[in-house]
């Protein structure tokens, strides 16, 4: 079953909560809210974003193994229109102390921020791939999160929204660069992730069967890899400076110029070959990586 909870106020209620200090922004602290008691299980889909703090190792439950200088917390996130699995009997043992920052999409209304909020990659990443905090990261986190609950817990005036905004905006930028920190730490790993997806490409495009084959897209080979899309664009940008999708195209242009020069399989044969459906996208996709047509290309072999 999935549960629509499209207002914090409607949040707050599902929690047990009173009534929230301010309808379209909010900060609740998770030692202080029961655990979704009127949703035994099923799915919910929110109508905010959401960031979430778990504060301790007990935090770790669910995620992947943090790294060794772990002693912070851990950040999760949320979109609104996502589905998110709920499994009340398992969150209520795993959570020590947090807390949840709730910001509905009206509260950004006719701001540059409600555009640039769409733009943050990690409110779409799965469960797995949340940033682990160091201590001195936590701080930083927990200050902003702090000053931005403040404002709204005192009589509000003309500037306390647009201080708010600047908070968030600040917050977002600090989650990005300590998302990045985990990149670069995990430095190993990205390219363990890098080479898998290196070789999946290869198999994909080496595997020479034309009567099945499928152009490969970020989702496809995210989910062969368990992750998911933006979180292997974003890690592939921290390696590569290029994203999933301008990965594979780059493995596709080298496969396509590979058969253009050491086949006689004509370019329509090797659209397809590659997974394209009509000539003229492989043809478009090729000129504008190469500068050349793919006969053009051919020619200068010859």
């Amino acid at each position: 079953m999935i549960h629509q909870i499209k207002t914090i106020e409607q949040f707050y209620k599902l929690r047990n909560l009173p009534q929230p200090e301010h309808q379209l922004i909010s900060v609740i602290d998770i030692a202080n809210a029961p655990i979704y008691e009127q949703i035994e299980s099923g799915s919910v889909v929110f109508g905010f974003y959401v960031v979430s703090f778990k504060s301790g190792r007990t935090a770790n439950a669910g995620y992947d193994q943090p790294p060794n200088d772990f002693d912070g917390g851990v950040l999760g996130f949320r979109a609104p229109g996502q589905v998110v699995k709920i499994e009340p009997h398992k969150a209520v043992t795993s959570v020590s102390s947090g807390w949840m920052l709730c910001i509905h999409p009206d509260f950004l209304w006719h701001t540059p921020l409600a555009r640039k909020i769409r733009s943050y990659d990690f409110f779409y990443y799965d469960l797995n791939e949340a940033l682990f905090l160091s201590a001195e990261e936590q701080t930083t986190i927990n200050t902003i999160v702090a000053n931005i609950s403040c404002e709204f817990q005192k009589t509000t005036d003309r500037f306390s929204q647009k201080i708010a905004i600047a908070l968030i905006d600040a917050l977002l930028a600090y989650i990005e660069r300590f998302y990045q920190r985990q990149f670069n730490t995990n430095r190993v790993a990205s390219h363990q992730l890098l080479d898998k997806l290196d070789d999946l490409l290869n198999k994909y495009f080496d595997s020479g069967n034309l009567s099945k084959a499928v152009l490969p897209t970020v989702k496809v080979v995210a989910e062969e890899l368990n992750i998911s899309p933006h979180y292997l664009s974003a890690m592939l940008r921290s390696i590569t400076g290029k994203n999933a999708q301008q990965h594979i195209h780059e493995k596709l242009i080298a496969k396509a110029k590979e058969l253009l020069s050491t086949t006689d399989l004509s370019v329509s044969e090797i659209a397809y070959a590659l997974g394209f459906e009509h000539l003229q996208s492989f043809s478009k996709l090729f000129k504008s990586k190469t500068n050349q047509s793919p006969l053009a290309f051919r020619s200068s072999f010859n």
